[in-house]
């Protein structure tokens, strides 16, 4: 029996418009306690809808899930107690100081007044807020609110905490900021799905990532089996266009597959397994045939590579907002 699941999703369908719009498509994902599962697909994947089902704000169509072994469906309210979710849906007051705003929260989740004075306390330090705990919110920088809106999501120390999209929208710096926050967290064996568009973020945070596209897991695995998914390494040689051809034979020699050539970049490139060797086969060979390539390496996939190996397209494709917001103007509740 493995480790615990801590979350759960069999067979999630959700349809907008009387159907014509499907969020999720048959959505199965799982998270084992303690772990971070990274949810990684462009807009209009069906993240968010995922999260909102997870966190109870949105019931599926059909299929079942569980948080910390409780039925979403069932129980939402039991769920709410065991979890944490921040993202999209800063439910903060923006007259209010960044400190009242947290005091407020822990009194709303039944913390007597000290311990919610307490906790927010602990938590704005934590967040690096102390300075700005006494001003209004509305003036907030974009990345000290999404450390509010996390800090708010942590006054009851949840079990499970969804993070949507958390980063989206900060400058570098900022995701920067953020990455060291969750990592904190992390530490703490809190257990985490968090939904990102960013293949790097998925890659720095996650143990496990869940490729979606068009509202189905696509992929899943760590971020090294997804590379290795896509074919391991690549042998790259850049050299001079007079060599272009001969330089094709070798690698196809070396790597024993078929050759990619880029004419305009004069870039040969082969997948090879056996990494290091097959750069110094290749070497030998150049010697002997006296060309010099003017660049020369092994390149891993990156997450950017898998995903359009995975799917076809690219994964920051901008599409129409997600269906769920629209849903969400319009359906009614």
């Amino acid at each position: 029996m493995g480790h615990m699941k801590s979350v759960t999703a069999e067979n999630l369908v959700k349809t907008y418009d009387k159907g014509a719009v499907r969020a999720l498509d048959g959505l199965s994902l799982d998270v084992e306690e303690g772990t971070v599962l990274g949810v990684l697909g462009p807009n209009g994947a069906g993240k968010t809808t995922t999260v909102r089902i997870l966190a109870t704000l949105l019931s599926p169509d059909s299929g079942s899930a569980t948080v910390a072994g409780i039925d979403v469906i069932k129980h939402p309210d039991k769920v709410r107690e065991v979890i944490g979710l921040s993202g999209q849906y800063a439910a903060v007051d923006e007259t209010l100081t960044g400190w009242d705003n947290l005091v407020m929260f822990g009194q709303l989740y039944h913390l007597g007044k000290s311990a919610a004075v307490s906790r927010a306390t602990e938590l704005l330090e934590r967040f690096s807020l102390t300075e700005a705990a006494r001003r209004p919110i509305k003036t907030y920088s974009g990345g000290m609110r999404r450390r509010l809106d996390l800090a708010a999501s942590l006054i009851v120390k949840p079990k499970v905490l969804f993070l949507d999209e958390p980063t989206t929208g900060l400058d570098p710096r900022g995701r920067q900021d953020m990455w060291g926050v969750i990592e904190e967290l992390v530490k703490d064996g809190v257990t985490l799905l968090l939904t990102t568009q960013y293949l790097e973020e998925a890659d720095q945070l996650a143990d496990e990532i869940a490729v979606i596209d068009h509202g189905r897991v696509i992929a899943r695995g760590s971020s090294d089996e997804l590379k290795r998914q896509v074919g391991g390494e690549r042998l790259e040689i850049v050299v001079e266009q007079a060599h272009v051809s001969a330089t094709a034979r070798i690698v196809e020699t070396v790597s024993g597959s078929k050759v990619a050539i880029d004419e305009g970049l004069r870039r040969v490139s082969a997948p090879v397994t056996t990494g290091a060797s097959a750069l110094i086969e290749a070497l030998r060979a150049f010697d002997a045939e006296g060309i010099h390539p003017l660049d020369i390496g092994l390149k891993r996939p990156s997450l950017d590579d898998v995903f359009l190996a995975l799917t076809g397209h690219v994964a920051e494709e901008e599409k129409p907002a997600e269906p769920d917001v629209r849903g969400r103007k319009r359906g009614k509740k």
